[in-house]
């Protein structure tokens, strides 16, 4: 058991230290304020404070931990070794920064409880963020952080015995559109048929002819295919269904469709099945929770973990509607715009409330990348798409961590909008 004293235990501290040393580095922990309970430990212990008892590991501490509310923090980015940290500890710190301190601004995502330009979607730009304006957006930092403090751990304490956890891969599926062309209804069909006209598109109409008539399988029905996929390749597969009412923003077939229900239970038999919570659900707490019960009716599950369509994630009001609503784990950590880790880590972490300081029963799964955003956003080629995606994966292997990957299913259709992702996706999952 590794002991720490403080001069004083706070939620946002007992939350970031369980993250590092429950969470990633799996080290039973405890915390003490008593001088001479800390001195008689044994075990590996930790001064967190202002100054050092003695001659013990210490990391000097910065105000954040023992503060309450938001407030405007200055950041200045310094290196430890060749990575990017901030909150410098001074000399007597055992490393040069406070590293929970540092962790907990970033994973609480406080920087998006401070004043900011909204982008067209009303959520939290990219370009706003401390990791993209510092370029360590595709590092998971936290994670690199706390196995460097393991070794210099190690250094102090070599006879205690360390666990190592496994690194994991979980596959995310986000199903906006079930189908191209099929199972929309006459008057989606029939303007689709004008729409590929007057737009000359000839070969998508004569695909919708083939696929409407049946003389060809539909190009976004790659279900089977994803779930083959899932048991050879034995990963770990979500699904995110949009159950929403038709929209500018939510197109998928309508609910009270038999066929699109019959795939939904299908899909249900051999894989989890999440809510996509449409693009108003944003504010609207009362179509959530109808959408919510719309999809636990056809699968007859109580539905658990969500993501959020479009990524519109306002912190902290989507996640208390979420919590309200008895959802227990939520996927939409990470922008549309660039991959990399929204919250600096690549381990699954508890939703600490700022507004009510605590931490919270909701569990996030921040994940890594999304297909669109590589090939709309970053307008990169298949080739490059898939290194960047092994660049990431390998930055999570590094530290044990877990990869989350976010696809569509229409991004298996290898049509000629997703000529060679197939081969991507398959790469991407495999251990």
């Amino acid at each position: 058991m590794l002991l720490v004293y403080t001069h004083k235990i706070t939620p946002r501290l007992s939350y970031i230290f369980k993250h590092y040393f429950v969470r990633i580095l799996q080290i039973p922990l405890a915390f003490t304020t008593k001088v001479d309970e800390f001195v008689a430990h044994n075990g590996p212990k930790i001064t967190y404070s202002k100054t050092p008892l003695g001659t013990e590991f210490f990391i000097r501490s910065n105000d954040l931990l023992f503060e309450q509310g938001i407030n405007d923090i200055d950041i200045q980015i310094s290196q430890w070794d060749d990575v990017p940290c901030f909150f410098a500890a001074g000399e007597k710190s055992s490393i040069p920064f406070d590293i929970f301190a540092a962790g907990f601004y970033l994973i609480s995502r406080y920087e998006e409880y401070l004043p900011h330009v909204q982008d067209i979607h009303e959520r939290f730009p990219a370009e706003e963020s401390l990791a993209v304006k510092n370029n360590f957006i595709e590092q998971p930092v936290i994670d690199i952080w706390v196995y460097k403090l393991l070794e210099a751990l190690k250094d102090k304490f070599p006879n205690y015995t360390y666990q190592t956890r496994d690194f994991n891969i979980i596959s995310t599926i986000d199903v906006d559109a079930a189908f191209a062309y099929k199972n929309k209804g006459i008057v989606r069909t029939v303007g689709g048929f004008l729409k590929d006209m007057l737009q000359f598109r000839f070969l998508k109409f004569w695909n919708r002819l083939l696929t409407v008539f049946n003389f060809k399988k539909d190009e976004f029905d790659t279900f089977n295919e994803l779930l083959k996929i899932k048991k050879e390749y034995k990963v770990s597969t979500l699904f995110f269904f949009l159950i929403g009412d038709y929209t500018t923003f939510d197109k998928n077939i309508s609910s009270s469709n038999n066929k699109f229900k019959s795939l939904i239970k299908s899909v249900a038999d051999y894989a989890s099945i999440g809510l996509h919570p449409s693009y108003f659900t944003l504010k609207n707490i009362e179509k959530l929770k109808k959408e919510k019960l719309r999809l636990e009716t056809i699968i007859n599950t109580p539905i658990t973990f969500s993501r959020q369509h479009y990524l519109r994630l306002s912190i902290p009001e989507t996640y208390q509607n979420l919590i309200d609503l008895d959802l227990e784990q939520d996927y939409s950590m990470g922008y549309a715009k660039t991959v990399g880790f929204r919250a600096s880590t690549c381990t699954p972490f508890y939703f600490y409330d700022l507004d009510f300081e605590i931490q919270t029963p909701l569990k996030i799964f921040p994940f890594a990348f999304m297909d669109v955003t590589l090939k709309d956003y970053m307008n990169l080629s298949p080739e490059q798409s898939l290194q960047k995606i092994l660049e990431l994966k390998q930055a999570v292997k590094n530290v044990n961590g877990t990869f989350i990957s976010l696809f569509h299913n229409e991004t298996l259709s290898e049509n000629e909008v997703w000529k060679g992702w197939n081969t991507i996706y398959k790469t991407t999952v495999l251990d």
